[in-house]
């Protein structure tokens, strides 16, 4: 081991082409021909929307490393630049398995179920195709805006993730061989797809392009349209903020939103058959690359899909929808906080409702008792209840302390404005620290009872989004422990008041010493594994990527520590090298639900310790954001959380685990019992509602004792 560098690159995977990996696990989804065919829509159109996000995040902040001739490399020994061509010859075969697989594979199976994509307007009848000019009459030419591109009117911005329809035009009656170009973007506030009627008992439907290209001819009546084809650009919308010369953090932030509009382009998408003069002007004028454009066969921005998935009448092609399950042992009788008293309760979403999280904050906002609430704000839904009740308990007199995290990327704009709701309601609203990300997740309500002071103290793994706690996979935890309580205070103090406390209880902080932690407790696995004991660590999270941590795990596992890995996503560390990752197992989960927990088992010796909290084990999360790693100590809680990770670890339905060679593959289940862990879940949710409904039955309904004398 003393002679074994386990820092070394190829030791490592790189990153993005990880990240790559795990949208083709998503894309793996669309193809199983075992999910019903709405959900393999659902997943196509989810590897589309990541696709984007990775391009405008990852692919720009490379391009832009390329740019300032930054060569230095990656964990896995990559220059920026050798990143981007490995990543460009992915993502070319990447988007060809995706239109094969819509082609060849969805769009013949819908049409058997009686869903007609009209893959273009020529294949309308007579009545459609009168419905449809009926429609760009009335409802899309006054929305449209033609551009024409001449010597008076430039080549107009084209905005981030449009969708558009470029065309070349000829001057009618004209003797000469010019042509014109013009643009003209497809109206993102209409629906992108148009119900036709009903031909042969199937629903119809046709793209809104498809619309517009039939009627082009309407938006320049002086010309003759020689060709028109769709088009979209994805931009650089990777900003750096300059916190330290900021004065005003928001003022900031709404500059680089504009600026995100004008960011580079970095990725064309146009049709496969486009004319060849159209190309060449967009990559003119575009400043684009010919590596950088992508030939589409097939619709453009297949994020269509998500919302085609809302068409009624196709439910028996859709997985029935799961209602969360109530939280075992919580009643909607009895005040919260006294059932927090009783015992910590543990909160396993989607699985069980989120509404116990909401009705903490509302409850807290109109409790007389309650002298103020703290929390952390990273990501909410659009209609959010828990702001609402934040606000309210403003106006109810209380003390209210907000941490909304204004650099939470894509959400700026949407936290912008709950923030200003908040101060207008009377809290006071923290903008984040500078030069870190808030990404903890945690509540805490002082309240006054008879024996003092109290604090109840809410901690998750993912955001207060009550949207997407039906879709994330998360754990929550709510307790009055005196100690974790204290700690909470600590926590807030130092976002407020920069006052960090000499020590701590419980509470594990990033970037403080949140990695030290995680080092500390895998180093203690080794040395029990040297003392011939038995070792073992069990992480869930989203990503791994730090180099120190992994070269811990690879320590680790040489020295005999059984690891077992469950990361959704990115995952930088490789198994069976030999010598190096032989004792560690590392599975990645796609299912319906989301995988966004993190869970942290380690064995001790026997005294088992569990750890849930907001941080992956990525440079990011313990270097540059607040994350908090708390513990689960009640032991009935523990074995729970265990039980969890368990049934992860059985799934052999949705679980691909990694080869020695970095690829991942399902599990052959032949004579093995089917275990898919998100089902389990579910039906285990259902059956303790069940259990517990009877029980409450059996007591209102058990007839008295000795009824005959009374």
């Amino acid at each position: 081991m003393a002679d074994i560098n386990f820092e070394a690159p190829e030791y490592y995977t790189n990153r993005e082409l990880s990240w790559l990996d795990f949208n083709y696990r998503i894309l793996g989804e669309a193809r199983d021909k075992e999910n019903k065919l709405f959900e393999r829509l659902k997943f196509l159109s989810i590897t589309a929307s990541n696709l984007d996000e990775f391009y405008m995040v990852r692919v720009a902040s490379l391009k832009d490393m390329v740019h300032a001739g930054y060569k230095k490399t990656d964990i896995s020994g990559m220059t920026p630049q050798e990143q981007l061509t490995a990543i460009n010859r992915r993502v070319h075969e990447f988007v060809g398995l995706q239109y094969s697989t819509y082609n060849r594979s969805l769009v013949p199976m819908l049409l058997q179920s009686g869903l007609n994509i009209i893959s273009s307007f020529k294949d309308m009848n007579k009545e459609q195709e009168k419905f449809a000019d009926a429609y760009f009459e009335n409802e899309v030419y006054p929305v449209l805006t033609p551009m024409a591109v001449d010597s008076s009117r430039p080549f107009p911005l084209i905005r981030n993730k449009t969708l558009n329809i470029a065309a070349l035009m000829k001057r009618k009656n004209s003797d000469g061989d010019e042509l014109e170009f013009a643009t003209v973007q497809v109206p993102s506030v209409l629906p992108r797809f148009v119900k036709l009627p009903d031909n042969d008992g199937k629903t119809c439907l046709i793209l809104l392009e498809q619309i517009i290209q039939k009627n082009i001819d309407k938006l320049f009546l002086n010309y003759d349209v020689i060709c028109s084809y769709p088009y979209r650009i994805m931009r650089n919308a990777d900003f750096s903020i300059e916190e330290e010369e900021s004065a005003d953090l928001m003022k900031e932030i709404k500059k680089q939103l504009k600026k995100r509009q004008w960011g580079e382009v970095i990725r064309l998408e146009t049709e496969e058959k486009i004319d060849k003069r159209l190309l060449k002007i967009l990559k003119k004028e575009l400043h684009i690359k010919e590596e950088d454009i992508f030939k589409i066969n097939g619709p453009l921005d297949l994020t269509f899909l998500m919302k085609m998935y809302g068409i009624d009448g196709f439910s028996k092609y859709k997985d029935k929808k799961y209602i969360p399950q109530p939280v075992p042992g919580m009643n909607s009788e009895e005040d919260i906080f006294t059932q927090i008293s009783k015992g910590d309760i543990l909160l396993h979403h989607p699985y069980v409702t989120f509404d116990p999280v909401v009705d903490f904050i509302k409850q807290a906002s109109r409790d007389e008792n309650v002298l103020a609430i703290k929390q952390t704000l990273y990501r909410v839904s659009g209609n959010s209840p828990i702001i609402a009740s934040l606000a309210e308990a403003a106006e109810n007199g209380k003390q209210v302390t907000v941490l909304v995290e204004l650099k939470a990327r894509f959400d700026e704009e949407n936290n912008i404005i709950w923030a200003q709701k908040l101060e207008k309601a009377g809290c006071h609203v923290i903008y984040g620290l500078l030069g870190l990300k808030t990404h903890s997740k945690i509540t805490l309500v002082v309240r006054r009872e008879e024996d003092g002071i109290k604090r109840y103290v809410h901690l998750g793994t993912g955001n207060y989004n009550d949207a997407t706690a039906k879709l994330y996979t998360d754990m929550g935890m709510f307790t009055c422990n005196r100690a974790i309580g204290e700690d909470a205070t600590a926590v807030f103090n130092m976002i407020s008041g920069y006052s960090e406390p000499p020590s701590w209880n419980k509470l594990s902080l990033a970037p403080y010493w949140l990695r030290d932690k995680f080092l500390h407790l895998i180093r203690r696995e080794i040395k029990y594994a040297k003392e011939g004991k038995e070792a073992f660590i069990v992480a869930k999270m989203n990503s791994l990527c730090d180099r120190k941590i992994i070269a811990a795990l690879y320590e680790a596992s040489a020295a005999g520590v059984k690891i077992d890995l469950i990361v959704r996503g990115i995952c930088c560390l490789r198994t069976g090298i030999p010598g190096v990752s032989e004792n560690i197992t590392v599975r990645s989960i796609v299912g319906m639900f989301l995988e966004h927990s993190r869970i942290f088992y380690f064995h001790n010796n026997g005294n088992e310790e569990v750890y849930m909290g907001s941080a992956d084990w990525m440079p990011r999360n313990l270097n540059k954001r607040v994350e908090i790693l708390f513990p689960v100590m009640d032991e009935k809680l523990k074995e729970e959380v265990i039980h969890i990770l368990d049934i992860q670890l059985a799934d052999n339905v949705k679980a691909q685990v990694m080869d020695n060679e970095g690829k991942y593959s399902r599990l052959d289940r032949r004579g093995r019992k089917k275990v898919c862990a998100q089902e389990y879940f579910c039906n285990e949710a259902q059956q303790r509602a069940k259990e517990e409904e009877k029980i409450r039955n059996d007591r209102i309904f058990t007839p008295m004792e000795n009824s005959e004398s009374v």
